[in-house]
């Protein structure tokens, strides 16, 4: 009898030991794909150092608003979950190719961030930013003929978009919100939603996405939607 005891024992403790293990290995394999998945679309790797290029707060050179702040935080976490490091530089003091650096650059061309404005008129041909003293559009995207409106702190929208510079070795993730709220609303989504975008684009090498985030007052930045896919037309001239 107790060496049937010691039998259903052994047997019991088998029978936990491999049930750990599986789970122990499928949160591994889960861990991994996640981590692959996080790479491909930021286009980091593990022992990286990603470059974050900051921007200025509108019509208040040298200082920063405080979503742009939290919009760096949140690089900065997608930047140390990919096991990378960070470094921080002003946009106003950066200049040349990132090389082999991630960088992600914040801020909108129109007197927040001069490297975007630099990455825009170079890369994204098919988008105009109407600046905020337009008689019409204040802060409006027009992409493919279609405009996208600030309407204060109702509805607003960002861009974010992916692709490498030239000189560059690693991707540029692109950040150009029509205000500091949704410089951070994006990196928002970024960070928790990969799946969404691999899911959305054509490539992971390239894509640029429009961001839009409604009832502001209600729900701030964590209320951000994608609201579409502009890769088609942001890329080519004249679209």
């Amino acid at each position: 009898m107790l060496a049937g005891a010691l039998g259903d024992l052994m047997l019991g403790l088998l029978a936990s030991c491999l049930s750990g293990l599986a789970v122990w290995l499928w949160q591994r394999g889960r861990h991994n794909r996640d981590l692959r998945l996080r790479m491909r679309v930021v286009g980091a790797r593990p022992g990286d150092t990603c470059l974050i290029v900051m921007n200025n707060k509108y019509g208040a050179p040298g200082t920063t608003h405080h979503h742009d702040v939290q919009a760096m935080i949140e690089a900065a976490v997608v930047s140390r979950s990919l096991e990378c490091e960070v470094e921080v530089v002003r946009s106003d003091d950066f200049r040349g190719s990132n090389g082999n650096r991630p960088e992600f650059c914040i801020g909108g061309p129109l007197g927040s961030n001069v490297r975007s404005a630099g990455h825009v008129a170079h890369t994204l041909p098919g988008v105009t930013f109407h600046p905020y003293t337009h008689p019409e559009h204040p802060l409006a995207f027009e992409a493919g003929g279609v405009l996208h409106r600030w309407r204060g702190g109702d509805e607003a929208y960002a861009l974010l978009a992916k692709f490498t510079a030239p000189g560059g070795e690693r991707p540029v993730i692109l950040v150009c919100g029509q205000t500091a709220l949704t410089n951070h609303a994006a990196l928002y989504f970024l960070r928790r939603s990969y799946g969404r975008i691999a899911d959305t684009v054509a490539s992971t090498d390239r894509f640029c996405l429009l961001l839009k985030v409604p009832s502001i007052r209600t729900y701030g930045h964590q209320g951000v939607v994608l609201d579409r896919d502009l890769t088609d037309v942001a890329f080519t001239p004249g679209t």
